[in-house]
């Protein structure tokens, strides 16, 4: 089988600036999506969907989290050679530093890589949302007898100066790259896509962080420690010398690396025919399983709301919002707008009904538009959240308010009565 010839290798990122707070305690891949998800469980089953079972996942920041959830969900037959490992970055004899770039994380880890058998290595971003095929990309790859592939995807002109810009022939060989183009310079970077793409305006092949490279030519490149990062400097330097295919994929994708970007893909999970289809059977979604009771909803107008299991709720209205797990939401509240991570455990009754304490979740008459409330936070009564841009960007120890939407801190305790 051609896929016990291929070793994926899943970037985890830097400290995740970009996202903060929401990896103020936590590493990317460890980031909650879509009520019951973490972001590295993206591309781990689309490995396990595609029929690669070997895995590493690289990673250097506030790793703890993430460690704890591949450890607890991962779990492949005992005569099986399936895994998913974590790779911190580590103090060896010949490297004392963090990873300088994603080529740099690869090359610190490839002691490890090296001791399996593989023809091929699939590196993928731990921070994207889409549902993918890597099989066929493998076997285009090994078809057109490529070096290195790159997953492409056409992107509109607006969209274009935003990322690195392929150009490919008419065979799908790329023969040039640019770095974010200015806008002067797309109508010499078009490609041959697709007539539904072009009938999109979407004439530009955008790299998506997705490649597979050749073990030789891989371990070969590695020696060259003066390249940190494949974007930026491994990719530019290739194209010319090895052959680099363009593998188009035409499906939905988005990178989340920032807040606006992670708030618009979770509440676009509330569609009625959302792009990221989490209920197609062939392409589904794993994470831990957790043996959690039914959700229970009291009263409550819902219209547009995803809700994750073991939920008590009993607000007045909640519309086009994502609920997460264990989430408790108090009478005559109002949410909208809003991803609800929810909480990783339950409180004790006696807790919850004690009028002292500011229990986890939403209480009793309160107004939340346009947040995302991390794990464990505590909102009290009659709070009022509303964001938009009529906020300025600002940073506290309960909250931060970025392009407008307002992120409630995990473990925060916001108290009765407060207004942001």
């Amino acid at each position: 089988m051609i896929n016990n010839k291929v070793l994926s290798i899943i970037l985890g990122g830097g400290q995740g600036s970009r996202l903060y707070p929401l990896t103020q305690e936590r590493s990317k891949p460890a980031v909650p999506i879509a009520g019951k998800y973490r972001l590295v469980d993206i591309p781990i089953s689309n490995c396990i969907n595609s029929d690669i079972k070997r895995m590493f996942v690289l990673t250097q920041f506030n790793s703890a989290s993430l460690n704890r959830h591949i450890k607890n969900t991962y779990h492949f037959s005992f005569f099986s050679s399936a895994f998913v490992d974590v790779l911190a970055a580590e103090q060896t004899p010949s490297n004392k530093g963090w990873f300088q770039g994603t080529a740099d994380a690869v090359r610190q880890s490839m002691h490890h890589f090296l001791r399996h058998e593989w023809d091929y290595a699939l590196i993928l971003s731990g921070d994207q949302l889409y549902q993918m095929d890597y099989d066929k990309m493998v076997k285009a790859h090994i078809k057109n007898k490529a070096k290195i592939s790159i997953a492409t995807i056409p992107v509109t002109a607006k969209e274009a100066t935003e990322f690195g810009i392929l150009k490919s022939d008419e065979n799908n060989v790329i023969t040039s790259f640019i770095e974010k183009p200015d806008a002067s310079l797309l109508p010499d970077w078009t490609s041959d896509v697709s007539d539904e793409m072009k009938s999109q305006g979407r004439n530009y092949l955008a790299s998506m962080g997705i490649y597979i490279f050749d073990r030789k030519l891989l371990v070969d490149l590695m020696n060259n420690p003066e390249t940190n990062d494949f974007g930026k400097e491994i990719i530019p330097q290739s194209i010319g010398e090895f052959k680099t295919l363009s593998y188009q994929y035409e499906g939905y994708w988005t990178d989340i690396g920032n807040i606006d970007s992670f708030f618009e893909a979770n509440l676009g999970l509330t569609d009625d025919i959302p792009k990221f289809d989490l209920y197609d059977r062939s392409k589904r979604i794993y994470t831990h399983a957790r043996m959690l009771p039914t959700t229970k909803v009291s009263g409550t107008a819902l219209e547009k709301t995803v809700i994750a299991e073991g939920c008590i709720i009993s607000a007045a209205k909640i519309e086009k919002s994502v609920i997460g797990i264990r989430s408790r939401i108090g009478d005559e509240s109002t949410v909208i707008n809003t991803y609800m991570m929810g909480c990783d455990y339950y409180q004790k009754l006696d807790e919850v009904l004690d009028t002292n304490i500011i229990s986890m979740g939403i209480g009793k008459r309160c107004f939340i538009k346009n947040a995302i409330i991390d794990k464990n936070s505590c909102i009290g009564d009659d709070v009022r959240i509303n964001g938009g841009p009529h906020l300025e960007d600002t940073d506290n120890d309960l909250y931060t308010v970025k392009d407008g939407i307002v992120v409630i801190k995990k473990n925060a305790v916001i108290p009765n009565g407060m207004v942001i």
